[in-house]
């Protein structure tokens, strides 16, 4: 029953090891070549288009993470590295499990909620259309990236995350010193929607898609109640018990953070996770002021 996973030292893959292991499976961590340093651990090397595909043969599923983060100033150089490190990746990973005599059952693959673009208030499903901003062009071409697995049968899921939030790592963890500073504010407007999902949920949600055999495709994996920036700035200030009356002016983000701070902090996608909640799925956190209680204690 062992499971594939890249991606494994980052902030979803550091808890999704010890969490599948504790759910009865082995894991099996494909990192890169040189990083090798584990008997449980499966070397690639995607620039070279190399993989051990010994250590892909029996898996019976895969959980592909990997990828560039997405925070910092977008150059030309960190776009590349954003796209080719998911693109490049994922084809070589889907290609490689194709050609097993023995292919995994699933290939859950990470995509984001980008995929949409900035939608304003419409509520968006897995039918919706893209966007056309840098991002969704990045998760077209990423899901894209899976068709060699769909088309050897293997079930592929495409996980389109919102703003996962844990107070290891990412956005949550990047907000906390100025609120608790007493200098967040709304971004903007603050009207644009925010689709999130703490990180407990989401690794619930991987276990899910690994167990239900009638998942496949885009599956948004986001809480069933987004929230505008403004009802997020409110409820952060609220349980960290702290003002929050420092906005950050829509021009001052694009001006400071460029076309990540337009596509990432004033972008607006309502995302509603109805592929879940048509298989069954029960989120544990499906309200943002209990998962922030949950996550940071009360604010104490």
């Amino acid at each position: 029953m062992n499971i594939l996973v890249t991606g494994s030292r980052g902030v979803i893959g550091r808890a999704l090891v010890p969490y599948l292991i504790s759910n009865g499976y082995g894991v099996v961590r494909l990192v890169r070549a040189k990083m090798r340093s584990a008997a449980d651990e499966a070397a690639w090397d995607p620039s070279t288009g190399t993989i051990d595909l010994a250590a892909l043969e029996g898996a019976v599923a895969v959980v592909h993470l990997s990828g560039e983060s997405i925070f910092g100033r977008w150059t030309a150089r960190k776009k590349a590295r954003i796209r080719d490190s998911r693109v490049q990746p994922t084809r070589l990973l889907s290609e490689s499990l194709a050609r097993l005599d023995r292919p995994p059952r699933a290939l859950i693959c990470a995509s984001a909620v980008g995929f949409y673009g900035d939608r304003g208030n419409a509520a968006l499903t897995e039918e919706s259309s893209s966007g056309n901003s840098f991002l969704a062009e990045v998760c077209r071409e990423w899901e894209a990236a899976t068709q060699a697995a769909a088309n050897a049968g293997i079930r592929v899921v495409n996980l389109r995350t919102g703003i996962v939030l844990t107070r290891d790592g990412g956005a949550l963890a990047t907000m906390l010193l100025p609120f608790r500073l007493g200098l967040g504010g709304r971004i903007g407007s603050g009207k644009q929607f925010m689709s999130w999902i703490t990180r407990d949920d989401l690794l619930a949600v991987i276990l899910h898609a690994l167990r239900t055999e009638g998942l496949r495709g885009p599956v948004n994996a986001v809480a069933p109640s987004p929230v505008t920036n403004a009802e997020f700035t409110r409820a952060l200030g609220r349980i960290l018990v702290r003002p929050t009356l420092f906005p950050v002016p829509a021009f001052a983000a694009r001006l400071v953070l460029g076309q990540m701070g337009k596509e990432l902090l004033l972008a607006s996608a309502r995302v509603e996770p109805a592929r879940l909640r048509a298989t069954g799925f029960r989120f544990r956190f499906p309200e943002l002021e209990g998962a922030l209680r949950y996550l940071l204690g009360g604010g104490i």
